[in-house]
């Protein structure tokens, strides 16, 4: 009981120095609404030139709180970095395959609406962006089936696949790489 109350006294006195300083990141340019960046100076581990940056993004964690999807937004931040940085646009691509829970945030504002959810989905709203830049949106058909979802419920552009797993290994073939996070 003592040593719990000891690492509960630590991480309290430890919370104000894990506090972030966000006030150097900023959207664009590519996505002006979110994704949000920040230069870095002095880089020491440089970007080939020629390299092609094709990242797959993968959620099952649905959007918390009216907030655009965490996993979708790192894929625009994702393409708005490496736009700031200079990476030729069409070396840089990312996709985002979603799974479980997070398969409610691809639905237009009817079918959100049908299955019971409240206010707006802003990741909904976000979408039209990322596919116009050639961002891709993924659902796996297995927990679309699980959820009942159909193709018409999902925001216009969003591909259906057979599977989250299925989706990875073309997207592997096609030159994707994971993000690990």
């Amino acid at each position: 009981m003592q040593r719990l109350a000891v690492l509960t006294t630590a991480l309290l006195l430890a919370a104000p120095a894990t506090a972030q300083d966000l006030s150097a990141f900023n959207t664009g340019p590519v996505f002006e609404e979110f994704g949000p960046h920040a230069p870095i100076e002095g880089q020491d581990f440089a970007i080939p030139d020629g390299m092609d940056l094709f990242v797959a993004f993968d959620t099952a964690t649905p959007a918390e709180g009216g907030r655009i999807n965490r996993t979708i937004e790192s894929a625009a931040r994702f393409v708005n970095m490496h736009a700031a940085a200079g990476v030729e646009p069409a070396r840089v691509r990312a996709a985002v395959v979603v799974h479980g829970g997070a398969a409610v945030d691809l639905l237009t504002a009817k079918a959100w609406t049908a299955k019971g959810k409240e206010g707006s989905n802003r990741t909904a709203g976000a979408i039209p962006a990322l596919l116009d830049n050639g961002v891709r949106i993924i659902l796996c058909g297995q927990s679309a089936a699980a959820q009942g979802i159909t193709k018409d419920d999902l925001v216009p552009g969003v591909e259906l696949a057979l599977s989250a797993m299925t989706a990875h290994a073309v997207l592997q073939r096609q030159g994707y790489t994971v993000n690990p996070f």
